[in-house]
């Protein structure tokens, strides 16, 4: 007689209920995936003194590491939206492994960008498959879901700061080879997310196949669908290049500007980066409640009047408005990614490689070119431009609503 009360309750859940503790690890995962990524820019105050590098040469590491996984992530999303590569994911980060290993013993300017190719690679392979598992899990949360996994990410870039204060500062180059530990703990949580992600393949094959086949019925993308993607990668673009401009460069503006030291100029990247981070997490659920066009908006544009002010603020002012720029902007985050997956149904990866991917290539170019006029026009007057990017947000308001896009998805079914 207990037995239809147990077996029924059961099945119906494991599609629609949102599991935390895969969410909660491959969110870890992502923090020390990116964690082991900031290293590289954090080692750039490190760099440039030991080695005399050039404002253009770290912008040329900063892109080698962002290029190679902006260039991979969208060719291994497509690849696994096909054939999903479970243990993918921990044979990435071994490839980040080695990078990172190699990054702390290079001896001259070629070792260090080869250094950062793998650990590029191993990112390029890391963030579709994790997005993928983040989907897998989030039940009828996708906002919230891809905020948790995505807040790891960001924090693992806010770790950058205390990376350069803590490590890198006292012990120099050599510094970066600790992180081997954080990929080896990486590899060994991401295998026990490689063997849950395979049991879910096997005991729930359609969660990934439902929505392929309403997506793999129409070979090509429909105009609006096509427009919209476009607009979707220009705000992530300017995002992106507004956030790299702070990220890798901010600290040399705050050292000249305000007579910090490396540590002292650390806090205010600190800053920046925390608070991004709390904004990512937050940007999810609110998309789930407001809508995901709504939240896109009001974070590009409410970061306008703080972004220009910043250059022009004292310290502590300055200071104030890195948080507030960093939180709002960064709300915007996750997303986008999700909201790139809707606007294609069934091809996850792809979308996620595109939105996450692109943004780290936009970004690459953006460090290259940045580190350039840096060098041309010096470091004030480049940043004090930086500020005006976010006015890109406007473009915002050209995109479908939420429910418009839905509208679109019943149509090709």
């Amino acid at each position: 007689m207990s037995q239809p009360a147990v077996l029924p309750s059961q099945k119906p859940n494991t599609s629609e209920a949102t599991m935390y503790k895969i969410l909660f690890i491959i969110g870890l995962c992502h923090l020390l995936n990116d964690a082991i990524q900031a290293v590289v820019p954090a080692m750039f105050p490190i760099l440039e003194k030991s080695m005399g590098l050039s404002f253009t040469q770290l912008g040329i590491i900063a892109f080698s590491l962002n290029m190679v996984s902006s260039v991979m992530q969208p060719i291994v999303g497509f690849i696994t939206d096909k054939k999903p590569m479970p243990y993918a994911l921990p044979v990435g980060l071994t490839f980040t492994l080695v990078g990172i290993l190699g990054l702390g013993f290079a001896s001259s300017f070629g070792l260090i960008v080869l250094s950062v190719l793998f650990i590029g690679l191993g990112s390029a392979v890391f963030h579709p498959e994790g997005s993928r598992v983040a989907y897998m899990a989030a039940g009828n949360r996708r906002g919230l879901a891809q905020s948790i996994y995505q807040v790891g990410g960001n924090t693992g870039q806010a770790l950058a700061p205390l990376i350069t204060a803590l490590i890198l500062v006292p012990l120099g180059q050599i510094g970066a080879s600790w992180f081997t530990v954080v990929a080896a703990l990486a590899v060994i949580l991401l295998v026990y997310i490689a063997n849950w992600y395979h049991q879910r393949l096997i005991v729930s094959p359609n969660v990934l196949k439902k929505k392929k086949s309403s997506a793999g019925t129409n070979k090509g993308l429909t105009k609006e669908v096509k427009t919209t993607l476009v607009l979707i990668l220009l705000l992530i673009f300017a995002r992106t290049w507004y956030t790299s401009g702070i990220t890798n460069f901010y600290t040399f503006y705050a050292i000249k500007e305000y007579s910090l030291t490396i540590k002292q100029s650390q806090l205010f990247l600190f800053a920046f980066l925390v608070s991004g981070a709390v904004g990512t997490f937050f940007g999810g659920p609110l998309s789930d409640r407001f809508g995901k066009k709504t939240i896109i908006s009001i974070s590009m544009l409410t970061t306008v009047p703080f972004s220009i002010l910043i250059p022009y603020a004292p310290p502590t002012l300055a200071f104030i408005f890195l948080i507030i720029t960093g939180f709002i902007l960064m709300t915007s985050f996750s997303v986008t990614v999700v909201y790139a997956q809707e606007l294609v149904p069934g091809k996850i990866g792809t979308m996620s490689g595109l939105t996450v991917g692109l943004a780290f290539g936009m970004g690459a170019i953006g460090s290259v070119g940045l580190g350039y006029i840096a060098d041309w026009i010096g470091m004030q007057t480049m940043i004090r431009w930086l500020g005006v990017l976010p006015l890109l947000g406007i473009i915002a308001f050209f995109l479908p609503t939420d429910k418009k896009i839905t509208e679109w998805n019943k149509q090709e079914i």
